[in-house]
């Protein structure tokens, strides 16, 4: 966007005023990072916050300025910024090293709560990241079922290594972005959200090794699952003899303590975690039937004259995320964080939908248990409510789709205001989320429409 039209907004004045700190680390940031950030989701025009500190469902700018959170480390603080039991344990474990070059205690422990917590989590092999879980999910599928194929839906996300590419943001045809191999990209079959005429005609070929999904739609709800849906997959996945593979990178141990598989009764082969598995700290797992992880396993290779999959990482369970991940997953297991946080989420959609019919705009806040969106109507249909949106009738592109500019200056103006909000549209609650958060949401989300209005952005 030209600079010119980024000027010409009292809103964006306003946060320019409000920013001087970040608008500086950003100019500094410009010369060392592409667009001068280090994750895509925190590009923001003019320029994106910098944070100083954060505690609970708050945070605090380089300029002083206080925030309620809703980005939530990306969704990977269920229990909030800087929990003192997590903490703690953290500071416990660096005390000791940071990295052993071993195995240690932790890691078993660790792995033993995942076994406890999650239903299809027979055995675990933990990972740095997320998308290196889902690159080992996908890896393991091909060998267990000797198919070459992965079948994905259009919009989901899981990670940024080349199978998960194509079909996320672009590419809805299946061929490869830029820097992924064509042959790569042909081994991925995509299908729209939902559609099980698409998935049974993909299965029919047999040579799908996989199914992979968010459990609860693209985007943690955004484009949801439709009734049923998950319960079609597994059985249309058993039948062809392909693995059902769920990525609960952000649902696991959110959704509820099982993850969205024990909340929504279904279970998969193979299933992705990161984020909250690891307190908040860099870290992943793909967890799933103990005989498909026995092609990662030294000797059942061996006797079984079979080639062992290569796994290594150099962070691989690092002695620090596994004693954060530890104390996370032991106070979601033992309170009721995620029931919180998901009353929150009921709560701060019904406030957000009464300001909109009160703004008269058509727009709609939804979603699924902790997790918010905003529906910005960027078809232009006009004739949208909180009282006639239902989003598993809408076409999936829709509801991915939002007014960019709209939406640009609505962030803007709930900065200005006191609140983070994603670009979603939307959040991610906390289990510290409370009346007086919600509250605060509620007259800046108001106060923000208020701005909109006056400068003819909605």
């Amino acid at each position: 966007m030209p600079d010119s039209a980024l000027t010409n907004s009292r809103i964006e004045a306003h946060y320019r005023e409000h920013t001087p700190g970040s608008a500086k680390l950003a100019e500094r940031a410009a010369a060392s990072f592409p667009s001068g950030i280090t994750h895509d989701s925190r590009f923001l025009e003019p320029y994106g916050l910098y944070i100083d500190r954060a505690n609970g469902p708050r945070k605090w700018d380089v300029d002083g300025n206080e925030y309620v959170d809703y980005f939530g480390g990306h969704g990977a603080l269920l229990l909030g910024h800087n929990n003192p039991v997590v903490a703690s344990a953290v500071q416990d474990a660096y005390a000791k090293g940071t990295h052993f070059g071993a195995s240690h205690a932790l890691e078993i422990e660790w792995a033993e709560i995942v076994r406890q917590m999650v239903p299809c989590a027979q055995k675990v092999r933990f990972t740095s990241s997320g998308t290196e879980a889902t690159l080992m999910a996908v890896r393991l599928a091909r060998a267990y079922t000797t198919r070459p194929k992965i079948l994905r839906f259009r919009t989901h996300f899981h990670g940024w290594n080349d199978h998960m590419a194509p079909g996320q943001a672009n590419h809805f045809d299946g061929t490869a972005t830029a820097g992924v191999l064509t042959g790569v990209a042909d081994g991925v079959i995509l299908v729209d959200p939902n559609d099980r005429d698409g998935v049974a005609a993909a299965l029919a070929g047999g040579d799908i090794a996989g199914v992979i999904l968010e459990p609860t739609g693209a985007s943690t709800c955004m484009i949801p699952a439709a009734p049923g849906f998950l319960e079609y997959l597994r059985e249309a996945t058993s039948a062809a003899g392909a693995l059902l593979i769920f990525d609960e990178v952000v649902t696991g141990f959110r959704v509820s303590p099982g993850g969205a598989q024990a909340a929504l009764g279904v279970t998969p082969d193979l299933a992705t975690f990161a984020k909250i598995i690891a307190g908040g700290l860099p870290g992943g797992a793909v967890v799933g039937k103990a005989e498909i992880f026995d092609l990662l396993d030294f000797q059942k290779a061996r006797a079984g004259g079979f080639e062992k999959i290569g796994h290594q990482g150099t962070y691989n369970a690092n002695p620090v995320a596994a004693a954060a991940g530890i104390a996370a997953l032991t106070i979601i297991a033992e309170t009721d964080a995620c029931a919180k946080a998901n009353a929150y989420g009921d709560a701060m959609r019904d406030g957000l939908n009464t300001i909109i019919r009160e703004a008269g705009i058509p727009w709609a806040a939804y979603g699924e248990y902790s997790a918010v969106h905003v529906f910005t109507d960027p078809e232009g249909r006009g004739d949208t409510s909180p009282d006639n949106f239902e989003p598993t009738e809408m076409p999936f592109m829709e509801l991915k789709g939002n007014n960019a500019e709209a939406v640009r200056k609505l962030r803007l103006a709930m900065l200005v205001n006191g609140v983070d909000m994603t670009g979603w549209p939307g959040g991610t609650i906390s289990a510290t989320h409370g009346d007086v958060e919600l509250a605060d949401t509620l007259t800046a989300f108001r106060t923000a429409l208020g701005m909109l209005q006056e400068e003819g952005a909605i």
